[in-house]
């Protein structure tokens, strides 16, 4: 028998990976000591198989995984199943300085000591997974961003912020089932520092779709959202697979003119619209 162990991050999505499966849900405890150490716990665990699906927004949700992961390994788990719906640190691929740790790396081979299989939803970059033992699975949920769209798109353009998202934006306008995709240029000078160069998709009257995997601060966004403005579009949406959406982004991109901003429950937002837990069911 199979349960699935949330992490407290990811409670509404693993209810409903739950319910997809028709398997249990333990009754999860998040307590945190005097001195502020954390203690996951899974009380009265009993079954062969545990499916822990923790997003880890935080270092907090990091160390509360490996402790769901060693919890469930405790009390009998044959086989444990890690699922990330957003990886923390999954950007941090490569030593980008001399000295600097490959963070995706580090943190991939810690959660890889408890899990005898990993699924995670867009990484960043795909490369990512090689990181596990075993490799991890990358799982595609950008075409469920598409759901929550309106019906009747004006003549829809699904543009991504740079050319190695076209593949994101193609997905999500194939399952919405009309419309052209293009990109932006995107050079990237720091951590934060991202310039933006107009594509030459003609946006005139018409509405646009604005994809991506994360939304971090909302910055690169506005300003292709301004990029657009300035040129005549008709309404603006925001899709991301992982809506991040740290301190004003929500505020960024409604001051910019976004109509609406769609994303999943990888990371439970208000903007969470739509959930991952069918794409994620389908690889049980």
């Amino acid at each position: 028998m199979t349960t699935i162990v949330s992490g407290s991050a990811s409670q509404a999505l693993a209810a409903g990976l739950a319910r997809e499966l028709e398997e249990p849900l333990a009754a999860v405890e998040y307590d945190r000591f005097p001195d502020g150490e954390l203690l996951a716990s899974v009380p009265g665990f009993d079954d062969d198989r545990a499916i822990v699906v923790a997003s880890t927004v935080s270092s907090d949700a990091h160390l509360e995984l490996l402790q769901l992961q060693d919890a469930v390994r405790e009390a009998g788990a044959a086989e444990v199943v890690t699922v990330l719906p957003y990886m923390g640190y999954g950007r941090q691929d490569d030593a980008f300085e001399a000295g600097h740790p490959v963070s995706a790396r580090a943190v991939a081979r810690a959660i890889s000591t408890g899990a005898d299989r990993i699924l995670t939803v867009n990484p960043h970059e795909r490369a990512v997974c090689d990181f596990f033992e075993p490799t991890a699975t990358a799982v595609d949920a950008a075409g469920r961003l598409a759901d929550p769209l309106p019906d009747a798109l004006e003549d829809p353009v699904f543009l991504s912020p740079d050319a190695g998202a076209t593949d994101l934006a193609e997905t999500v306008r194939d399952a919405y089932g009309d419309g052209e995709t293009d990109y932006f240029e995107k050079t990237r000078h720091s951590g934060t520092a991202v310039e933006i160069t107009p594509s030459d998709v003609d946006v005139a009257g018409r509405d646009v779709v604005v994809t991506d995997d994360i939304i971090a601060t909302g910055s690169t966004m506005s300003e292709a959202v301004g990029v657009l403005r300035d040129r005549g579009v008709g309404r603006v949406f925001v899709t991301c697979v992982h809506p991040l959406l740290a301190n004003n982004a929500v505020t960024k991109l409604s001051r910019a003119g976004v109509e609406a901003i769609y994303g999943t429950d990888t990371i439970e937002r208000q903007t969470s619209a739509v959930s991952v837990a069918p794409a994620l069911a389908a690889r049980f």
